[in-house]
């Protein structure tokens, strides 16, 4: 006897807006779906019960997040949009290896789109295969769910499976799928898409739906459209200064990569630093450095302005007044970013109580750092650690450093400024811990996580690295391997996207 059907409470709302928007797509079968991971605790936000759960960790689910059967009150369809690749504008992009099965709600009311990604051709393939090879999906399972643990906005991964074939890339890789969930997929490229076709009305529908979706208190607005560009711009300043805070170089910023949602999407060639560069660059395609750690923020504002461009018919007749609105908002961006990066170094260094010289004590840290190329991770969370007197864990922070006599003239104005602080000194250790993770995805494990998996079909490495990153804060038994920077010969250069 066959099992039960997964009955899954679909309610889907993009398919409800003009055909225009997307194209029908069911995804394409794959010879022998295995699963590789299913987060039972995300699906369980999504209100399955025990029994679903069940099934849907087992080969039923497999052949739902493989693409091989489309349950019922799912409407697959791939998404239309523009973008803007390394400053070129392409204007038919679109999902070209993605398929989306449909909406549900969480059990806390919020919406989230369940798409596949690698399920086969779509109408905006533009040749390629339509597939995601098995690397690329692992690396993107693992940094999605890291950076939900640490707190930053980010698509979740729900599922992976392997699919039982190869895909062609430089050469024969293992195939796989990965089902990933947003609480909206509309991208700037979105709307680059209707507004370089001059279809104005497509656009205003579009940012009616956005504002009803995921800014619904903005709707009753006297300008809802500025409203709507001033609130993307606000979220995209916190995530970036946010992923700067981190040590994360996101590599492919392109318009169609930045979600309206203000959620870090479209985890391709992306990276955590080891040793502190401003300038550095993992992404094997970003050969002029466009996307490196530095330029994250400035290259964020110019995403927005061809947001703004896009928004500008909808503010009125009075073109030269509705630029100077819109100009007005994304001025407004860098002072944005600098007040929400300085909240967050302030609380990685555990100034809780603001003063005038904070910034430049930030500063000349990093400066210090990329000086001495010391690792990033590691020296905020030895700040951490630290006491306020002299003991191991000084020494250690010390190591870190090439020129430890240099640094240690940092930490004396350190020390000085935290004597300012009326926190005491066990609270603050505490909420330094809290911001400061130990453990991240450092791109020598996550590579070998991949190549275990990749040439020996050990997917061992993979769960381990997962389970660890589930609490980045925790000192956990037996894990110390996983908090250390690459030996010289582990260090990777280069990531690459998975196209």
């Amino acid at each position: 006897m066959s099992p039960m059907p997964i009955l899954i409470p679909f309610d889907n709302s993009y398919v409800k807006l003009p055909d225009y928007f997307y194209q029908r797509q069911p995804p394409q079968a794959v010879k022998q779906p295995e699963l590789i991971q299913f987060n039972t605790e995300l699906a369980a936000t999504l209100g399955f019960n025990p029994e679903q759960l069940a099934q849907l960790g087992s080969q039923t689910g497999v052949e739902i997040f493989a693409g091989n059967q489309v349950p019922a009150g799912a409407e697959p369809i791939a998404m239309a949009y523009s973008g803007h690749q390394f400053g070129h504008f392409s204007p038919s992009l679109g999902d070209g290896r993605a398929v989306q099965l449909g909406e549900m709600l969480s059990t806390t009311g919020e919406r989230f789109d369940i798409q596949l990604k690698g399920a086969g051709r779509t109408p905006w393939s533009r040749g390629g295969d339509g597939r995601a090879a098995l690397g690329p999906v692992l690396r993107e399972y693992i940094l999605c769910e890291f950076m939900h643990r640490i707190g930053i906005p980010t698509t979740r991964a729900l599922a992976a499976v392997t699919t039982g074939e190869s895909v062609l890339r430089e050469r024969p890789l293992p195939g796989a799928v990965l089902t990933r969930l947003a609480t909206s997929y509309v991208r700037v490229g979105t709307f680059q898409f209707f507004a370089a076709r001059g279809q104005q009305q497509a656009v205003q529908e579009l940012a009616d739906y956005t504002l009803r979706r995921n800014y619904p208190e903005l709707s009753t607005h006297e300008q809802p459209y500025l409203a709507l560009l001033a609130a993307v711009s606000a979220r995209q300043a916190k995530l970036v200064a946010q992923w700067m805070q981190i040590g994360f170089i996101h590599g492919v910023m392109n318009t169609d990569n930045m979600s309206i949602a203000g959620e870090t999407i479209d985890y391709g060639p992306c990276a955590f630093m080891d040793g502190f560069r401003a300038d550095r660059v993992y992404s094997s395609i970003d050969r002029q450095g466009r996307y490196a750690y530095q330029n994250q923020p400035s290259i964020a504002q110019w995403n927005l302005c061809r947001f703004a461009e896009t928004l500008l018919p909808l503010l009125g007749d009075d073109e030269d007044a509705s630029v100077a609105q819109v100009q007005a908002v994304i001025n407004a961006f860098p002072e944005q970013y600098a007040a929400a990066w300085l909240e967050g170094m302030r609380a990685k260094l555990g100034l809780a109580h603001p003063q005038d010289d904070d910034r430049v004590l930030a500063q000349d840290l990093l400066e210090l750092m990329a000086q001495q190329e010391a690792d990033f991770t590691l020296t905020f969370r030895g700040l951490a650690e630290l006491s306020i007197s002299a003991d191991a864990a000084e020494q250690r922070w010390l190591s870190l450093f090439n020129e430890p006599a240099t640094a240690q003239l940092w930490l004396v104005r350190w020390r000085q400024r935290l004597q300012l602080e009326t926190t005491d000194a066990a609270a603050r250790q505490a909420a330094m811990l809290a911001v400061n993770p130990l453990y991240i995805p450092r791109n020598h494990q996550v590579e070998a996580c991949i190549r275990a998996a990749e040439d020996a079909g050990d997917f061992s490495v993979f769960a381990q690295l997962l389970a660890t990153l589930k609490a980045p804060f925790t000192v956990q038994r037996d894990k110390e391997h996983y908090a250390q920077p690459p030996s010289a010969e582990q260090i990777v250069h280069q990531t690459f996207c998975g196209t």
